[in-house]
């Protein structure tokens, strides 16, 4: 077998295959990733996503993604939008001042 020259990359936590359980815990824990995108994906909604999330993770696990999505993560898309329009306000501050 040839050896190729094309390093190979790999992924720490690599997507799982839509049609497995696994996406819907994998893409919970993506924060690119909204509540939205994985209805929009799976049809589940957050309550849905929260008890499968509840059930599959150990209890620190869960508290953990828990806290992590209700406080800084931007797991909705409002939150999104927001977060997004005060990075691009900030970065048109940083221009006019250069």
């Amino acid at each position: 077998m040839k050896k190729s020259h094309r390093p190979v990359t790999r992924v720490k936590n690599p997507e799982p295959k839509m049609g497995d359980s696994d996406w819907v815990i994998w893409a919970a824990w993506a924060d690119r990733i909204t509540f939205e995108d994985i209805k929009k994906k799976t049809g589940k909604t957050e309550s849905e996503v929260i008890k499968i999330m509840r059930r599959s993770l150990k209890p620190s696990s869960f508290r953990l993604w828990r806290k992590r999505v209700n406080s800084q993560s931007i797991k909705h898309r409002k939150k999104f939008e927001y977060s997004r329009k005060l990075i691009r306000s900030k970065i048109k501050k940083e221009e006019y001042l250069d």
